[in-house]
């Protein structure tokens, strides 16, 4: 069926069905987000918030009350930097963007690398006859990514000074949920589809992306926003129906693979539009990724333990010590990744981080196809260069829209 992997070393049990764990992860999820409504719906019912006290009301209250103060989209240091040039030379800021460009690329280039090698490959192969090992359990990987960022956030929060946090702490849960899902969809895909075809498909969420942003947040779009999203689908679909499985077998596209995707992209879309949603309370990127990561970790580590697969993966680790330093290296460049992603933002605004990562997803897949053999037709290049000319086009398109509007505004005296 379509739910099984066509490998058929992947069919040893039921636990090797993709919606088979999915399904596992998501009562697994359950036992922490179901009593945690209930609690939360009590004392919202109760009127804690005006009879509480003792040692654990300032707890309650961050939790489920947070300080309700809504006072702008970003932290002002944030926006301020943003929107005025800085006043350093112009070799100075040529450094600071090299410096972000090269870490974003190095960041999310050896990470992209990695995340094939650890989804696909075989780890303890010492003859030619034996298959080796491999790892499948993609939540793992998950917690472990999310346990170096939410101790990278943390300390950062600590050390530099932050807004007074306003949002409830029980609405990270949503974000973080959806992150998760997102990012499990993310590895798992690999073990159907080649690496190229998830970049692109990537690449391309900036359409459900806009149609979330009309669903949840009322948002309305320009007409060169919807044409360049008909070209991301145009290029996506030229390169998806140009693959053929008479190829190496890693660059089949399976059904289960295109469903994955989806879901990646769905759950992805939300979560940006729902992190949206949660900077109206007045906080930094920072606490963002702390509180984000936080319900992470606890979402994960809670399915893997009651899953029994947490103790598994690490004997799998301890095993094979290839893998250990894959794992972890994985995460410190997710880690990382996301530090460079809010400096770069901070420092250069969003549309040259956007050039920058559009260039990342070009390179990857050129990496890709060179260090793992895939294969790409003529047909499915030009789709590739279909979706990377629509996504400078939105880029330049923005600018201009951006720098329009500011000539627009009078000017002070």
């Amino acid at each position: 069926t379509f739910l099984i992997a066509e490998d058929p070393s992947l069919l040893n049990s039921w636990h090797d069905v993709w919606f088979f764990r999915f399904l596992v992860n998501m009562l697994g999820y359950a036992t922490i987000i179901v009593p945690g409504y209930f609690l939360i719906s009590y004392f919202k019912r109760s009127n804690y918030l005006d009879r509480g006290s003792g040692l654990c009301y300032p707890l309650i209250k961050t939790c489920v009350f947070g300080g309700e103060d809504k006072s702008g989209l970003l932290d002002d240091v944030s926006v301020s930097s943003r929107n005025e040039p800085d006043s350093g030379s112009s070799v100075k800021q040529a450094i600071k963007l090299m410096f972000c460009a090269a870490g974003l690329q190095a960041s999310y280039l050896t990470w992209g690398v990695l995340q094939e090698r650890v989804m696909t490959r075989s780890y303890g192969a010492v003859a030619p006859d034996h298959d080796g090992e491999k790892f499948k359990d993609s939540q793992f990987l998950v917690f472990m990514n999310r346990i170096l960022a939410l101790t990278v956030s943390g300390l950062c929060c600590v050390l530099f000074k932050q807004p007074r946090h306003g949002a409830p702490m029980y609405k990270y849960s949503f974000a973080s949920l959806s992150n998760i899902l997102s990012s499990w969809c993310q590895y798992e895909a690999l073990k159907f589809i080649s690496f190229p075809t998830q970049v692109l498909a990537k690449a391309s969420k900036v359409i459900p992306v806009m149609l979330m942003g009309k669903l949840i947040s009322r948002k309305s779009y320009e007409y060169w926003e919807y044409f360049t999203a008909v070209l991301i689908s145009v290029g996506v679909s030229m390169f998806l129906l140009s693959s053929t499985t008479s190829k190496h077998p890693s660059t089949v596209t399976t059904f289960s693979g295109v469903i994955i995707l989806v879901g990646y992209i769905v759950f992805d879309s939300f979560t940006s539009n729902w992190q949206d949603n949660l900077f109206k309370y007045k906080m930094s990127s920072v606490q963002m990724m702390f509180g984000v990561n936080l319900f992470s970790c606890l979402f994960t580590v809670g399915s893997l333990l009651e899953q029994g697969a947490f103790f598994e993966s690490l004997a799998f680790m301890t095993r094979h010590s290839e893998f250990a330093f894959h794992a972890v290296l994985l995460s410190v460049c997710s880690a990382c990744g996301q530090l460079f992603i809010f400096y770069t933002i901070n420092q250069f605004g969003a549309a040259v981080f956007t050039i920058i990562m559009t260039l990342r997803q070009a390179f990857a897949i050129l990496l890709s196809c060179f260090l793992y053999g895939h294969s790409v037709t003529i047909v499915g290049g030009f789709g590739v260069a279909v979706v990377f000319v629509a996504l400078f086009l939105r880029v330049y398109a923005r600018s201009r829209m951006k720098s329009s509007r500011q000539s627009s505004l009078p000017q002070k005296v």
